[in-house]
């Protein structure tokens, strides 16, 4: 193995010394103000700006609005490693412009067929109140995520799946500088793995993603370069990512695993396809159609929510009555979603019925002036990247990925940089629940892309990441851009809150205190959190104009004709839209 990680710091003169000696790069003192983009050839909208221009690479390569997908993504895994990775599962909703019509794929990974509840527990595998482990080895399933962008290159990306990872290649190999999120998150996550280190079981990660003997994290401006994780992508991209499931990569996962006591093994990677499915979607209002892709994912959270929410004028009352009715709403669906949500496979539940008119109706009728506690349940958290890319053809994709809690399990691959999820973290180890384990068995899956639609016409992918937080802000930002009529920019920018558990509530800090207080009378308990990431983080893009000969999204307006793109990105983190 080589030298994973190499840190450099940027250049400096004597200049550079004075101005990093006086600024600091997350002290945001003034609130900065952000305008919707507009493009008309292509849009890549990311949360880390080189993967945006990674996109763009490949748009500007001769590829299409999927080829920028999967070469965003791909560097997301170098660029923003403190959510996602090699060992990262995928989901993504597109609108084919040659297909016309909206598909899904699930490239969420299956429990391996050597573990079960009975075996974690007599292996001792399991938390002090009878949970699965968060960390190590236990919680490791299938990544699905270098199939999944195998899968969306083979069939309607232009471009070889090498040329789409060529800038994460290059990323990895030759550098990039650290942006001050990242940076941020970066140093949290080394101080967690850290403290849960016994016994030197992630002294690979800090190999890989660490620096000297102190065990550096980069600083915002230090050039990183990850040579091994470059290594793997190019491989993945010279055999159709077949090497990380039949290949070499896989035979250096099952190993390692093997090594370690782990669960996972290289028969459990070769068995693995991601699946083509067909997206859910809600009739909101007005013709408008909110799109999630089906269990095991908690998409359907979100609607069965706005399924409730449609039944209310939301528009037309005053916003602390409004937000009541969301929050109150979120919970109802949560409450539903914990006992029935898991792989489809193995459940009989007709998830139809919930978006169905009656359960909407049914389920308003119980929302009262005052808050009530709907489920004991507590949500947990993870980090997450979610992008969105369009084309001047009409194709438009919605993909998230993700290692669940930050950089994931904390386990690296030795000489891969290969990180692995810890996705299993979320089942369940009583048999008599939905989501309980299973060999085999996917589990309920918190990352969700979402995709609006209006008179069975498309408008544009939209996503917000973090664990549980994001239905509450797909139905924030879908009823912000619904709703309220604000555009991309401002339907993301909206100060949120966040429903944690019984009748918890955070806000940020920019929300209106007057309607904090409002919420806090009828039974909410408020609180504020200086946390932006509490809040998701997420990216949007609508078609304006005539597309195709009818009108979509909104009208330009102006006289001029013609089409368009408009996106947004999040004010909360390191985003940035590449766009021609």
């Amino acid at each position: 193995m080589r030298n994973a990680a190499r840190v450099r710091p940027a250049p400096a003169t004597i200049m550079d010394d004075m101005m990093n000696a006086n600024f600091d790069p997350l002290s945001q003192r003034y609130p900065s103000q952000r305008f919707p983009i507009y493009a008309d050839r292509a849009m890549v909208n990311c949360s880390e700006p080189q993967a945006s221009a990674a996109g763009l690479q490949a748009i500007l390569k001769g590829g299409n609005a999927f080829d920028a997908a999967v070469a965003a993504a791909a560097a997301l895994t170098v660029v923003e490693p403190t959510s996602n990775g090699l060992g990262s599962d995928a989901f993504c909703i597109a609108w084919s412009a040659r297909e016309q019509r909206l598909i899904g794929l699930n490239s969420s990974g299956p429990a391996p067929q050597g573990i079960s509840i009975d075996r974690v527990i007599a292996d001792g595998n399991v938390t002090a109140d009878g949970h699965m482990l968060r960390f190590g080895w236990t919680p490791v399933t299938v990544p699905g995520a270098p199939a999944a962008w195998a899968a969306l290159n083979e069939r309607y990306g232009r471009l070889t799946l090498s040329d789409d990872l060529a800038p994460a290649v290059d990323y990895a190999r030759n550098g990039y500088a650290a942006n001050p999120n990242l940076a941020y998150w970066w140093k949290r996550s080394a101080d967690a793995y850290r403290r849960e280190n016994a016994g030197g079981r992630f002294d690979d990660w800090f190999r890989t993603f660490t620096r000297g003997a102190d065990q550096r994290t980069p600083q915002a401006g230090d050039v990183v370069t990850l040579p091994d994780h470059a290594d793997s992508l190019a491989e993945i991209g010279a055999t159709n990512a077949r090497s990380f499931y039949e290949g070499d990569l896989a035979r250096a996962i099952d190993a390692a695993s093997r090594a370690a006591g782990g669960y996972l093994r290289y028969d459990d990677l070769a068995a693995f396809r991601p699946r083509w499915v067909d997206p859910m979607r809600l009739d909101y209002r007005d013709g408008w159609q909110v799109c999630e892709i089906p269990p095991n994912g908690q998409g359907i959270v979100a609607l069965m929510a706005l399924n409730i929410l449609r039944n209310f004028d939301v528009a037309g009352t005053d916003r602390a009555l409004a937000y009541h009715r969301q929050i109150e709403a979120i919970k109802i669906a949560f409450a539903d979603a914990f006992d029935v949500v898991t792989d489809p496979d193995d459940t009989s539940v007709d998830y139809a019925r919930y978006l169905a008119p009656e359960y909407g109706e049914g389920k308003a009728r119980l929302i009262g002036e005052t808050a009530e506690v709907r489920t004991t349940r507590t949500p947990s958290t993870s980090g997450t990247v979610y992008l969105c890319c369009a084309d001047g053809e009409g194709n438009m994709v919605s993909y998230i990925q993700s290692n669940y809690m930050g950089f994931g399990s904390g386990i690296v691959v030795p000489g891969t940089g290969i990180a692995l999820q810890n996705r299993g973290a979320d089942f369940a180890l009583d048999p008599s629940l939905a989501n309980a384990l299973k060999p085999g068995k996917r589990t309920y899956h918190t990352i969700i892309p979402g995709f609006l639609m209006r008179d069975g016409r498309p408008v544009g992918p939209f996503g917000v990441m973090g664990a549980y937080m994001q239905p509450q802000g797909h139905v924030q930002v879908a009823m912000n851009a619904i709703d309220f009529g604000m555009d991309p920019q401002q339907a993301l920018d909206a100060p949120r809150w966040r429903w944690d558990r019984g009748n918890a509530t955070r806000v940020e800090t920019r929300f209106d205190a007057a309607i904090a207080r409002e919420l806090a009378r009828r039974g909410h308990d408020m609180s504020m959190s200086l946390e932006t990431a509490d809040f998701g983080r997420g990216q949007m893009i609508m078609r304006v104009g005539d597309w195709d000969g009818a009108a979509v999204g909104v009208a330009t307006g102006s006289g001029w004709g013609g089409r368009s793109l408009v996106g947004g990105t999040e004010s909360r983190t390191d985003s940035n839209i590449a766009c021609l």
